[in-house]
Order: structure tokens, then C-alpha cells, then sequence
């Protein structure tokens, strides 16, 4: 070694004294693990749920997906879980009664702290806040407000009937739905399963009954309203749509149905918005390739629904810790609006960028402006017992020669034995 790198390198090293002892570089914190359970698995769905994930990942977490196709299968799934000591950080349900029963248990844990710096109690829609809060405190995040009694339409298929303009009246869509049978066209897309029999039905319910008989039935039980004409012309409307679909309905995925509008195959879906993320999958956008509308008339109810996460109970402080991030993150304006793009819903708060969200999003943001025109769903009425039972006497009635008087007994029989 020369003398010149000798006298280098004894620089180097007076010069590492006298800055004093080296240092170690902080440690990385370890990321805090999630486990989501879910049952968003079509192309849209996987597309939405993946915005919550990556925004976790990026805010020092780690999401680890736990998918489980159908929402039925998924909640009995988190909830054999809960019981059998081996709970998700994270799990999905519908923005509802669903998990009413794992609070009263004490089997979930609260979220009033995020809430607190959220300002959920200012920002969120109080049909929400009716739903996740429970005795005074927060049990599940909201992710997103859904309207399940969209209408969504091919434009190729309306022009190939020769309609010119969206229904005003219900009595005008049913011509329109004649208009693309003569076509030669599915008139309406639908998925012969238990689920979207209800949605068709509540539908029909909350547009062609009204607000006011929706509600003295579902929430205040008046039995005498179910036997009322006006709900028996609900029924008889409801059953008509049938008619109109084709011979492959019975057993159909719901996004199955939307793929036949989305090819021009169908006319008319009615599905919640979350029928979007699938049209947006395939590249389509609305007002361009389909359209959509709420309802008839500008002062159509709109009915309220969503999706919520709730947070299985433990002590562990990193489990803990990983539960608010997550309820944090999936709350959050960015999040939010990139979720809502994807999803097809509409965000939970006003304050996020709305200029990603397509037609459709902002006609649904416009509306949910005017509190007079909320409608909670179904499930945010019933508890899940009598809202099942009330499933099996529609689907008993969409998929048999029964009369409309016999679903009118059968109906009310339902809520007399699923009183609570």
C-alpha cells in the first residue's frame, strides 16, 4: 500500500472518530398483516377491492386476500371463524342488520376512535350511520353506498328496437321491454337466483307501491297493508317482468346477466350499481355504450344500500392496530373515489375528487343530496331470519303458477312468524 492511500485511508478513519461511534440505520418496521374476507371476485369487483388493498400495502400494512365467491358463503364463513377462534382482521358485509347479532355478542370491536377523526357522524348519510351504529359506537367501516334498483340498457339494443328515449312510467318501460322482445332480443337480463328475485321485486316495490307502502310494510309490519291492492298490483307487476326473460335465467350469476347487456345481447338489467364495474371492464362507458336511470320520474325514490367491513374482537395490540389502519384507509377521501370508480357505488363522503366517477355515479351523487328521496333497502329494515323468509315466498311465487292473493297470505304469514 502506498504511503499516499495509507495516509487516505487514516483520513477517512480520523475523520470516523471524530464524527464518533457509527450508527445503525433504524429498523423497518414490520408491516402490520391483514386478512381480508370478501366475496368480490368478478373482473370489476377484483379491480375495486384491489384500490383498499394497495392503499393499505403503501400505509404500512399487509393485505392478505381471503376471497369467498358469494356473499351468503362469505358471511357464514367469518362467522364460523369468529366462533372457531380463528377470525379474519377484516371481513365484508352488507351495510345492514347482517352482523347485529356478533355485536349484541360482544364479538366485534369498535371503531369510535377512527369514526372520531373520520367525523363520521357528520359526513356519513344517516341511513349509514343507522345501520354500523350500534348503542352509541361504531362497529363497521362503510366502504360504499350502493342503489340496487338501477336500470342499465345497450344503446345498440334500444336503437335495434327503436326506442328513442328512457322510460318515463312504468307502464311505458314495460312497452319497451315488448319493443326489444319483437327485436328478437332478451328483453331483460336477469339471474334466476334468490338474491336478484328480491332486488327485482324491492324494485318494483319502492317505484310502482311508493315510498310510503314500502315503508309501512317493511318497517312498521302492517300486515294489512300486505293485503292492500295496492301491494297485490306490486305482486302482479313483479310476476309480469318474468315474461320477459329468457329460458337461460334460472341460476345465473348476476354478472353473467350484465355480460348479455353489455354485448348487446339484452336490453334492460335491473341491478344494483355495481353492475357498472363490469361494463367498465370491458372498456364501455356510460352515456356512450349503455345508459342508466334510477327510476321514472324525477322524484323517484332512491333505495340505500352498501357495504361494510367489520372487525372481528381481539387483544392483540397488532391485530388491533392493523384493524383501525384499515378502517383508516378504506374510508379515506383518495381511496374512496378510486374504489367508487372501479366499484360502480358511490363514495360514503362528499369530500372526494369526483371527476373519476362516471354519468351514472354523479346522477346517483346528485340524488342522494335530497334526503327526501333515500330509501333504506331491505336489509337495513329486517333482521336476516324474516328478510330470508320473505326471499322464499317471492321466489315460491316468480318461480310457480301461484296466485297473487296466496303470495299476499304467505307474505304476511312470514312476518307474523318472524316477529321480533
Amino acid at each position: 500500500m502506498s504511503k499516499a492511500t495509507t495516509g487516505t485511508v487514516a483520513g477517512a478513519v480520523l475523520a470516523l472518530t471524530l464524527a464518533g461511534p457509527a450508527r445503525a440505520a433504524a429498523p423497518v418496521p414490520a408491516p402490520l398483516k391483514a386478512t381480508v374476507s370478501h366475496w368480490w371476485t368478478s373482473g370489476g369487483e377484483s379491480a375495486a377491492i384491489r384500490q383498499f388493498a394497495d392503499a393499505f400495502n403503501r400505509a404500512g400494512g399487509q393485505w392478505i386476500d381471503q376471497a369467498v365467491a358469494g356473499a351468503d358463503q362469505s358471511r357464514a364463513s367469518t362467522i364460523n371463524r369468529i366462533v372457531g377462534g380463528n377470525a379474519p382482521v377484516a371481513a365484508q358485509f352488507n351495510t345492514s342488520r347482517q352482523f347485529r347479532d356478533i355485536v349484541d355478542q360482544g364479538l366485534l370491536n369498535n371503531l369510535d376512535d377512527v369514526a372520531a377523526r373520520g367525523n363520521w357522524d357528520n359526513i356519513l348519510p344517516r341511513t349509514i350511520i343507522d345501520a354500523i351504529k350500534v348503542d352509541g359506537h361504531y362497529y363497521a367501516a362503510p366502504v360504499d353506498i350502493h342503489m340496487p334498483a338501477w336500470f342499465f340498457y345497450s344503446k345498440a339494443a334500444f336503437a335495434r328496437a327503436g326506442i328513442k328515449a328512457e322510460p318515463a312510467t312504468f307502464d311505458e318501460f314495460m312497452q319497451h321491454l315488448d319493443l326489444l322482445k319483437r327485436a328478437g332480443l332478451i328483453p331483460l337480463a336477469f339471474g334466476g337466483q334468490v338474491w336478484q328475485e328480491k332486488i327485482l321485486f324491492d324494485a318494483v316495490f319502492a317505484l310502482v307501491g311508493g315510498p310510503a307502502l314500502y315503508l309501512k310494510i317493511y318497517r312498521d309490519r302492517d300486515v294489512r297493508a300486505v293485503h292492500s291492492p295496492a301491494f297485490r298490483d306490486v305482486l302482479v307487476k313483479f310476476r309480469r317482468l318474468r315474461a320477459y326473460t329468457d329460458p337461460g335465467a334460472p341460476g345465473r350469476n348476476w354478472n353473467d346477466a350484465t355480460a348479455l347487456v353489455v354485448s348487446g345481447r339484452a336490453g334492460v338489467q335491473i341491478m344494483g350499481d355495481w353492475a357498472k364495474g363490469e361494463f367498465t371492464t370491458a372498456g364501455q362507458v356510460a352515456g356512450r355504450e349503455f345508459g342508466c336511470f334510477p327510476g321514472f320520474g324525477p322524484k323517484a325514490p332512491y333505495v340505500v344500500a352498501g357495504d361494510a367491513f367489520v372487525f372481528p374482537k381481539t387483544g392483540k395490540p397488532h391485530v388491533v392496530r392493523a384493524q383501525k389502519l384499515l378502517a383508516t384507509v378504506m374510508t379515506a377521501p383518495g381511496p374512496q373515489a378510486e374504489f367508487s370508480a372501479r366499484k360502480g357505488s358511490i363514495p360514503i363522503r362528499p369530500d372526494v375528487d369526483m371527476s373519476k366517477l362516471d354519468l351514472c355515479a354523479r346522477k346517483g351523487i346528485e340524488i342522494m343530496a335530497d334526503k327526501s328521496r333515500q330509501l333504506p333497502n331491505t336489509e337495513m329494515l329486517l333482521d336476516p331470519d324474516l328478510n330470508g323468509a320473505l326471499q322464499d315466498v317471492l321466489t315460491n311465487y316468480w318461480n310457480r303458477d301461484d296466485t297473487p292473493e296466496r303470495a299476499q297470505q304467505a307474505f304476511a304469514q312470514a312476518m307474523k312468524d318472524n316477529t321480533w
